[in-house]
């Protein structure tokens, strides 16, 4: 996957090994992409941790709730470096959950609970803890990208391409589903 994501939408380097050997990354390197508003920055993936979980952080500006939806078969965190993110988490009995996360703040999503989060604060920069292969849908979805900035303008992916990154990542979107926008 590695060499792919550098053969497409125009990322020059490999900031990643590919493999899980020893390395580090500079402040702001990895495999960068942009989504909607979002600068996706993925830290460590599949090809390092074999299979295992990806790393990545996610930052935005203040903005709308991304669609609700749900993974069936990924976990899924969210650790608050900076800003604020109101997350919500409906689980397998209907219950659900709802946390406004600051810095330092945490919070788990088990595989196959709806989710939606919003970004509160301009500064806001969440690092993601994911089973591995999922920090790879933010680069299908969206445009990877050399930039370390956040996209201007925000990039919108077309129906379908979102659409096969979602099925690509077993991701279920829920659009009637809007538990934020209120």
């Amino acid at each position: 996957m590695t060499a792919e994501f550098a053969q497409s939408g125009g990322a020059k380097r490999l900031p990643l090994p590919g493999k899980p050997v020893p390395f580090f990354l500079e402040a702001g390197e990895g495999e960068r992409a942009h989504l909607f508003d979002a600068l996706i920055t993925v830290l460590l993936s599949e090809d390092e941790t074999a299979g295992q979980f990806g790393l990545f952080t996610y930052a935005a500006p203040k903005g709308d709730a991304i669609p609700t939806h749900s993974h069936a078969d990924v976990h899924e965190t969210f650790y608050l470096l900076s800003g604020r993110a109101r997350v919500w988490i409906q689980d397998g009995d209907g219950e659900t959950y709802e946390k406004l996360l600051k810095p330092g703040d945490f919070g788990y999503v088990p595989a196959g609970c709806l989710h939606t989060f919003r970004v509160e604060a301009d500064d806001t920069k969440i690092m993601g803890a994911s089973s591995g292969g999922f920090e790879r849908f933010f680069g299908d979805a969206g445009t990877r990208t050399d930039s370390p900035e956040l996209p201007h303008p925000p990039y919108v992916p077309s129906h379908e391409q979102l659409a096969r990154a979602a099925r690509e990542h077993r991701q279920e979107f829920r659009f009637d589903l809007r538990p934020l926008d209120g």
